[in-house]
């Protein structure tokens, strides 16, 4: 071992030598003398053409001795270069072949079993690897399928939706603050509550109009809409209305799904709708200026549209951390939509009676994404990627319930509430009747 690396390293500044010499006579190329045009093999193993590396290696290794029948002058041609191998030999070494790195047999040998013990252990790795069954690879098959038929990137239904209404006049110099003032809190909810269920005959009208939205503290706990700056209302509730549809279609299309029983089913999607809408809304989302377009100008949605629409910032700004840090995440398609199905198949729903099949069906779901993870989301992005997923689902739970409680506000509001599409009364039935 020790002779091989002395021959080694002594060899390294003869093959760079020999080389740049080939290369500065021939061109780079054993050409001419043989005809043809060979390159020359530039390793450490064979610093010549293969055309005559490999006879004349094989006789070197068997330490045979050529003999020139004339003056050692041969010219060698392409014709005649096998009638005299001792000049062919030795204008081979003069232009750059190397005979000291000629391997003997055993050296041979103890490269091939290298080889194959490289093979060996790169099937074995390959045989480890986490691989999709066909069963996971048709579920995701499926998601995806169901996605593109319940999910239009060109954004062209928009147009059928009650117009966007971008009036407010002091819009360049207010705040992007809440419409709902004071600020949602833990402790606001029961007094935003007993303030909606009050009767409107017993509001006076002046507490919508005259109320300051730019005055940061406010003795009054009570929430009070300003409904003049709803306008965008209309057109996203319309928004919400049209994405609730697919949602439905979507979930329809899960595998496992249709196996639930009408009442579950049900329930899943009226707890789960508005998550789900967040989750596909982030295809939309640009980081660039925190936005979600969608086609053309008039439906790129900024944070004050949905200001205007009657949510406040307790609800905006966690929504856009949610949707930045999704963004950056970087999912594929198919975690996306895996990550849509499992939202929507919890079985720690309220409502949910049979929890045992509903989470038969997301630990299904649950397998497939964390093997699709490891099988073709490269590091390091792969790195606790699953975790973190799910914690954005954990995320999504508190937006879901900042969005309800929003809303119950909104529908008791006579003049907000005739802006809402009887499908949102239907879906959240539960929180704002």
């Amino acid at each position: 071992m020790q002779a091989q690396g002395e021959r080694v390293s002594l060899s390294i500044g003869k093959i760079l030598e020999r080389l740049a010499r080939c290369s500065l006579s021939l061109g780079g190329r054993c050409r001419g003398w043989l005809g043809v045009n060979h390159q020359i093999a530039n390793t450490p193993t064979s610093p010549c053409c293969p055309v005559c590396w490999w006879p004349l290696g094989r006789s070197m290794k068997r330490k045979a001795l050529f003999t020139c029948p004339f003056n050692g002058d041969c010219r060698i041609t392409k014709d005649n270069r096998r009638h005299c191998q001792a000049c062919r030999l030795k204008r081979c070494i003069d232009i750059g072949m190397m005979k000291e790195f000629i391997l003997t047999d055993e050296e041979v040998q103890r490269k091939r079993e290298m080889i194959l013990k490289r093979k060996e252990e790169e099937a074995l790795k390959d045989s480890l690897r986490p691989k999709l069954s066909e069963e996971q690879q048709r579920i995701i098959t499926t998601l995806l399928e169901a996605h593109h038929k319940t999910y239009d990137d060109t954004y062209s239904d928009f147009s059928q939706f009650r117009p966007p209404v971008r009036n407010s006049e002091d819009e360049g110099n207010r705040p992007l603050r809440s419409i709902l003032t004071p600020s949602f809190s833990g402790n606001s909810s029961s007094s935003c509550s007993d303030h909606c269920t009050s009767s409107p005959d017993t509001m006076e009208p002046t507490s919508f109009s005259n109320q300051d939205l730019n005055e940061e503290d406010s003795d009054d706990p009570s929430v009070t809409l300003d409904l003049s700056q709803l306008s965008m209302l209309p057109h996203l509730a319309d928004l919400v209305s049209y994405s609730i549809q697919k949602v439905i279609g979507f979930a329809k299309m899960i595998p496992g799904f249709r196996d639930l029983t009408p009442e579950d089913q049900i329930v899943l999607l009226k707890s789960s709708a508005i998550e789900v809408i967040m989750l596909r809304s982030n295809q939309s989302f640009t980081l660039d200026d925190m936005s979600w377009t969608c086609g053309s100008p008039d439906y790129k949605y900024q944070v004050s549209d949905v200001t205007r629409a009657g949510h406040s910032l307790e609800l905006i700004e966690p929504l856009i951390k949610f949707q930045v840090g999704l963004k950056k995440l970087n999912l594929h398609e198919e975690e996306h939509v895996l990550l849509m199905a499992i939202c929507i198949v919890s079985p720690d729903r309220p409502g949910v009676q049979d929890a045992a099949l509903v989470e038969a069906i997301q630990d299904r779901l649950s397998n497939t994404l964390q093997t699709y993870i490891r099988c073709r989301h490269p590091p390091p992005g792969s790195h606790l990627l699953y975790a973190k997923m799910i914690q954005k689902l954990a995320d999504l739970r508190s937006l879901n319930e900042e969005h309800s409680k929003q809303y119950r506000c909104l529908s008791f509001q006579p003049e907000s509430s005739m802006k809402l599409t009887p499908l949102l009364f239907e879906v959240f039935g539960n929180e704002i009747s």
